[in-house]
């Protein structure tokens, strides 16, 4: 088992669970029953701290997530390496993409393509996780529907 994978990974769950709420870390950390430092919040979504099982409930309490399909997702995300550490992405394909959920990804291949940038890119964690917070996604998904190129999952209800 990789324990720093799995920090990182709860990390960037806790932190796309606060995104997508559109909290800052201040305000998270307010929502908690017990004092907690900005800071403190900050080396937990980037794994660089772990946390206790008690601070972990009451992060998701605050979050309004299930701390059992948190750690299940991160779970996945570690021993399926549904997390890669770079992804290619078909710009062409992207730029075809009419999704609403991947609009923002959408309009930077179609820039980037227009630019006649190369057919394909590499993107590292960063930019995933960057691309995915712009889509309001977590890694994990956007992951999952770049690889599915457009295809509907069959198995996703």
């Amino acid at each position: 088992m990789d324990g720093v994978a799995y920090q990182r990974a709860l990390g960037r769950e806790l932190q796309q669970l606060r995104m997508r709420r559109r909290w800052t870390r201040a305000q998270l950390v307010q929502r908690l029953p017990n004092e907690l430092s900005a800071q403190a919040l900050a080396s937990y979504e980037t794994g660089t701290r772990s946390c206790t099982v008690v601070r972990f409930v009451q992060l998701c309490t605050a979050l309004e997530a299930s701390p059992h399909d948190l750690l299940e997702r991160v779970h996945d995300q570690v021993s399926h390496e549904e997390y890669p550490a770079s992804l290619k992405v078909d710009l062409t394909e992207l730029a075809g993409d009419s999704r609403p959920e991947l609009a923002p990804a959408h309009r930077w291949a179609v820039t980037e393509v227009a630019r006649h940038a190369a057919s394909t890119r590499d993107l590292d964690i960063s930019a995933l996780e960057s691309l995915a917070a712009l889509c309001g996604l977590s890694t994990v998904e956007l992951v999952r529907m770049l690889r599915s190129g457009g295809k509907v999952d069959a198995t996703a209800e």
